[in-house]
């Protein structure tokens, strides 16, 4: 059976991972995300292909050193024609959700598998995510609710907890809003013949 390996830190693509019954390693790829997203968006990349270029760069990275097949994955938070970085505090996070307020953003959500590095697969999801109209005094409060774990998520939010309550609709699949389109994957999976 091949061997498969994550190379991500993000605890939620683990859980959906463990949770579809896969056996894994986690190696988180040590790269500099943020000089690789400059470079990206240097070269005029689509925010779709910024996710997709994140999410090689860590599969190949870990594959080079790694045998087996490893899996890169990466999201991006699509605001108007920018792209949203976690934020480094409650006050940025604030205003983040006073801009997100009554909009529709989008999470490009992207993975690929590399063998030895190269990669031999990917793929790239999208999420359209509307925030209802919300009042300072709400965002208040579920920032007090919420608490500090929301700077862990880009958008502020985590929607299996209090961010559902953020949003007005949601059009994609919930597995690409967590960061990983399993469906996606795992049909990949079977293709390769790596699970039954």
């Amino acid at each position: 059976m091949t061997h498969l390996t994550l190379a991500s830190a993000s605890a939620s693509r683990a859980a959906l991972l463990t949770g579809a019954g896969l056996v894994f390693d986690k190696i988180p790829a040590d790269l500099d995300e943020d000089a690789l997203k400059d470079d990206a968006l240097a070269r005029a990349l689509s925010p779709k292909a910024v996710a997709l270029e994140l999410a090689r760069a860590k599969a190949i990275h870990v594959s080079l050193r790694h045998p087996g097949l490893v899996l890169g994955g990466d999201q991006v938070l699509q605001l108007e024609q920018d792209l949203i970085s976690k934020s480094p505090d409650r006050a940025a996070a604030r205003r983040l959700l006073q801009r997100m307020s009554g909009k529709t953003h989008y999470l490009h959500a992207a993975q690929a598998l590399a063998e030895n590095g190269a990669i031999v697969w990917s793929n790239v999801e999208t999420a359209d995510m509307t925030v209802r109209t919300l009042s300072d005094v709400a965002i208040d409060a579920y920032l007090d609710a919420a608490g500090d774990k929301i700077l862990s998520s880009v958008g502020a939010y985590q929607l299996e907890g209090l961010g559902v309550n953020l949003f007005d609709s949601i059009r994609g699949d919930y597995f690409t809003v967590l960061g990983l389109p399993l469906l996606p994957l795992l049909a990949q999976l079977r293709h390769m013949k790596v699970i039954q």
